[in-house]
């Protein structure tokens, strides 16, 4: 019989006070899909890297992330914020006739 993998999931916060982001949830299973579907809730962007997750998952909670991971969440960082305000001025747009 296959085993279904788990699902894994990471929250990472980012202040501009804080030196580097930080996970601030993490969890496999049942607590995975809670803080995914928190994130949903909230309107925060689920963002799909199980190689990520699997990185991030070796940090401990409430612990910045290490200098190693800095270019690799940079990127996602920036990718999401361009998401972000594409989406703002689209919707800041009048519709097309």
């Amino acid at each position: 019989m296959h085993e279904a993998k788990r699902q894994n999931a990471i929250a990472l916060r980012y202040a501009g006070s804080d030196a580097a982001p930080r996970v601030v949830a993490k969890g496999s299973g049942l607590i995975a899909q809670q803080i995914i579907e928190r994130a949903q809730q909230a309107g925060v962007f689920v963002h799909e890297s199980p190689e990520m997750v699997a990185l991030l998952m070796q940090v401990d909670l409430d612990a910045h992330i290490p200098p190693q991971l800095y270019v690799a969440v940079a990127e996602l960082l920036a990718w999401l914020y361009r998401i972000e305000s594409g989406q703002a001025l689209a919707q800041s747009m009048p519709p097309a006739n």
